[in-house]
């Protein structure tokens, strides 16, 4: 009976609720990263303006275009470059950076006859043997093996750095081997120092190396290909794809570099 008096009886009057405006904290959005615009080197930008034929409208496109077209590149979009770089190199031919540019985009898209036609331009423009190596590749990829004789003679007659030089004879090289010709392609690489032992090689030494190394496993000399590939190694473990071409040749675990303490100074000279 008394529940059922309870139940019965008037509720308590509902609280009131009071209104109050507080500022709500909220996260702020995290600012924005603008991507910095890409720059044109000043010197290319004006030699483009001066030999360029056209309205002002028309010049400024076209650094416009090689502009992202130096970008792409950068961003390994290399059919974009090509593609932009190539509609510069049209209009200003006469421009070493634009056919530069236009060549090592057309040769890393594996476009390799046009890579040779702009990086060919670039030397006759410049007189600058750096890319003659690239042209050299694109006839070994096109199998156009004499013509790679052929740039490898213009290449010893245009006083090439020691670095450039040896990439030259390293096409060469492997384009004997590409033949079968591997004795001369061995001796080609022995004589540039590939068989030398170095404590110290540079990146130089490592291509050759790694080009004798691939030379010998092709001819069948498993041994002296192991060896040389171990050199590599050793000296930088992320060259190319040296630990794998070791264990394919049977050196399941890949040398560790010899990190005992030397007690007699070395010298910091560079070794050429």
């Amino acid at each position: 009976m008394d529940s059922t008096r309870r139940q019965s009886e008037a509720p308590e009057p509902l609280a009131q609720w009071e209104l109050v405006d507080e500022p709500v904290a909220r996260r702020a959005p995290a600012p924005r990263r603008e991507r910095e615009p890409y720059l044109l080197p000043g010197e290319i930008a004006t030699e483009v303006r001066r030999v360029f034929l056209g309205t002002a409208l028309q010049r400024d496109r076209a650094v416009e275009n090689l502009t992202k077209a130096a970008e792409a590149y950068d961003r390994h979009r290399y059919e974009e470059a090509l593609r932009l770089a190539k509609s510069v190199a049209d209009l200003v031919p006469g421009v070493a950076a634009v056919r530069e540019l236009a060549g090592l985009a057309a040769y890393r898209a594996e476009r390799w006859n046009l890579a040779k036609a702009h990086l060919t331009a670039h030397f006759t423009i410049t007189e600058d043997p750096e890319h003659l190596p690239v042209v050299m590749d694109c006839d070994r990829a096109a199998r156009r093996f004499r013509a790679v004789e052929k740039t490898f003679g213009q290449l010893e007659d245009s006083g090439p750095s020691a670095e450039v030089l040896a990439e030259g004879r390293i096409v060469l090289a492997a384009t004997w081997a590409d033949q079968r010709r591997y004795a001369e392609a061995i001796e080609l690489l022995t004589r540039a120092g590939g068989a030398k032992t170095l404590r110290n090689p540079g990146y130089r030494h490592l291509r050759l190396w790694y080009a004798l190394a691939d030379v010998y496993d092709r001819s069948g000399d498993h041994a002296a290909a192991r060896d040389l590939f171990a050199r590599v190694v050793v000296a930088d473990p992320e060259a190319y794809d040296a630990v794998d071409r070791l264990r394919e040749l049977g050196a399941f675990d890949a040398p560790k570099k010899n990190r005992k303490r030397r007690h007699t100074p070395v010298s910091k000279k560079k070794v050429d």
